[in-house]
């Protein structure tokens, strides 16, 4: 159960319909027995032929409870899927606000069909544990247990009957079942995962699939996935059935046992043969109320199991919040200096360190490159310089502070940056710049745009979800022009004109640059054209810095950036 913890929790957050749909849940069940205890004594004594007032007064308490089952009914059903809805509700904000400080960093982590998965199927599962499995148990006993009390007056061997029936079909059996479905269970969430996940890879990788004529291998193997899971769902419903079968061969049991004993009794003078009937139908009508019980295990290992998934991110989630301090940078406006001091990072599960030992300072107001060859870890360093995970070991700062100890909303109001990805909304133009501040006027996002060479794109031009419609150089144009509206103090820069042609690129770098006068700008590159302007170029190599220094400084050492300098030139100028 302490998986479950933070559902009940939430849960109770809605205690008053919870409180109620329950009062009216037992109200409900006893109105219910009450119904058919009343109609069976009548029965009874009317062929005894009783004074009429007697029957009269039976018949209308059969009619008041009858009223009252009908409305506690209604009166349940309506609270209970209320405080169901607002439960799931309250679930999915709570599961949100822990998952969204992960986000940057959430798909080194887990697949995107996990993902899916998790945050709809696993939160939507969770619905079904009030209903299905804290309401019934709770109903059940309180309905029992006043049967019980009920049945005692009149025959206490009975009573013992119904309550070993209670025991057995309310706690025995749903026990077994419970142990059982943890197996059948645990195999259906991880083959539903797999079947998300595969489902995913195959929508996101259409078209390479079907270029590559791999594509019936692809859905060959998500339709065996699919088998499976329709296999195991089979089997789920089959041990379903079984316990259903089960739940109510005990309780026919128990009441042909009520039957002959009472008859036994009645025999032996020790009980009012009028009461035989009335005793047998109750035993009938009790047991309704343990029939959800034949389904409670089924839900209870869904929801232990959907909730120990959710976990998993959550706990994360909560750790690194504890890291989080609350401090404020130092002098927001100014050109930030940064230092990485020993710095290491895995990524999860590898063993290898995509950064070994990263020592730099980048001081305020300066221009720094980053270069080395593709999967050197010059992405990797930025994104940590962007806090969007942290390193394994050593620290990182930013005017001194260490950023772990950084308020997010703080730490990245004053950077501007370009990454290798950048996500464009659908809409227009107007809207995309607009995530660099509410109050850019739109001569400044014109201006902006004839800057970057993307005149031909107007204010309200439309913009496809994630850039359908433009250009990988448009797409880079329009996220530098992003950049540079929010004007920030620290830039960092990925690839950021890797799709430009040469004469576009220098313009919309020069332009940049001239902006950027005085702030502190990183720059991630593959190209050693135009570094000359840069007050230091940081080499790497991988997962290390192997230079550093001046681009006169580093071509007069003649070492690892002089030769990639001189494989450019062979390359390109010859």
């Amino acid at each position: 159960m302490t998986e479950l913890k933070f559902v009940i929790k939430t849960m109770f957050i809605e205690r008053k319909d919870m409180y109620i749909s329950i009062l009216f849940g037992v109200l409900a069940g006893i109105s219910t027995v009450a119904v058919f205890a009343d109609s069976a004594y009548l029965v009874s004594k009317a062929a005894l032929l009783p004074p009429l007032y007697i029957l009269v007064i039976f018949v209308a308490l059969l009619k008041l409870f009858t009223v009252i089952r009908a409305f506690s009914r209604y009166a349940e059903r309506y609270y209970s899927h209320k405080a169901t809805f607002t439960i799931l509700s309250n679930l999915r904000t709570y599961f949100f606000t822990k998952l969204e400080p992960l986000a940057p960093s959430l798909f080194q982590r887990f697949r995107s069909g996990d993902l899916l998965a998790r945050v709809v199927g696993d939160v939507e599962s969770l619905q079904h544990f009030f209903l299905r499995v804290y309401y019934p148990p709770i109903v059940m006993l309180v309905v029992f247990l006043t049967t019980i009390i009920f049945t005692a007056i009149f025959s206490l061997p009975v009573a013992l009957i119904l309550l070993t029936g209670l025991i057995i079909t309310g706690f025995c059996l749903p026990l077994i079942f419970a142990m059982k479905q943890r197996g059948i269970q645990s195999n259906i969430r991880q083959i539903r995962t797999q079947l998300s996940t595969d489902t995913t890879e195959l929508l996101y990788a259409f078209l390479d699939l079907k270029l590559y004529q791999k594509l019936s291998i692809k859905e060959k193997a998500l339709s065996q996935t699919s088998d499976v899971y329709i296999g195991e769902q089979q089997d789920r419903g089959k041990q379903e059935q079984l316990n259903f079968a089960i739940n109510h061969w005990v309780s026919l049991v128990t009441s042909w046992s009520v039957l002959a004993l009472g008859a036994y009794l009645v025999s032996l003078r020790e009980l009012d043969g009028v009461f035989l009937a009335m005793l047998v139908l109750v035993s009938l009508t009790v047991f309704e109320t343990a029939a959800p019980m034949t389904e409670a295990p089924s839900y209870f290992e869904d929801s232990r199991n959907a909730s120990s998934r959710l976990f998993s991110i959550i706990d994360e989630a909560q750790n690194q919040q504890k890291l989080k301090g609350k401090n404020s940078l130092v002098e927001l406006n100014k050109a930030p200096e940064m230092e990485c001091k020993n710095v290491n990072f895995y990524f999860p599960g590898e063993s290898r360190p995509t950064l070994c030992n990263v020592c730099l300072v980048l001081p305020s107001g300066s221009k720094t490159a980053i270069v080395g060859p593709s999967g050197s870890g010059k992405s990797t360093l930025l994104h940590l310089l962007l806090n969007l995970y942290p390193p394994s070991s050593g620290t990182i700062k930013k005017q001194g502070q260490s950023l772990a100890d950084l308020d997010e909303d703080q730490l990245w109001k004053n950077i501007s940056p370009v990454l290798q990805s950048n996500h464009f909304f659908y809409g227009t133009v107007r809207d995309n710049l607009k995530l660099a501040g509410k109050n850019i006027s739109d001569e400044e996002m014109i201006e902006i745009l004839s800057s970057v060479k993307l005149d031909h794109l107007s204010l309200d031009s439309t913009i496809l979800e994630k850039g359908g419609n433009l250009s990988g150089g448009e797409k880079q144009r329009l996220a530098i022009a992003r950049a540079m509206l929010k004007k920030g103090s620290l830039l960092l820069l990925d690839e950021p004109t890797s799709s430009v042609d040469p004469i576009t690129e220098q313009r919309v770098m020069n332009r940049l640059f001239t902006q950027a006068k005085g702030n502190t700008i990183v720059l991630i590159s593959h190209k050693l054209t135009g570094l000359e302007r840069m007050d230091q170029i940081i080499v790497m190599d991988k997962g290390t810095i192997i230079e550093s220094g001046t681009f006169h400084d580093l071509m007069e050492r003649k070492g690892y950036f002089y030769e990639m300098k001189k494989i450019e030139k062979s390359v390109f100028y010859n």
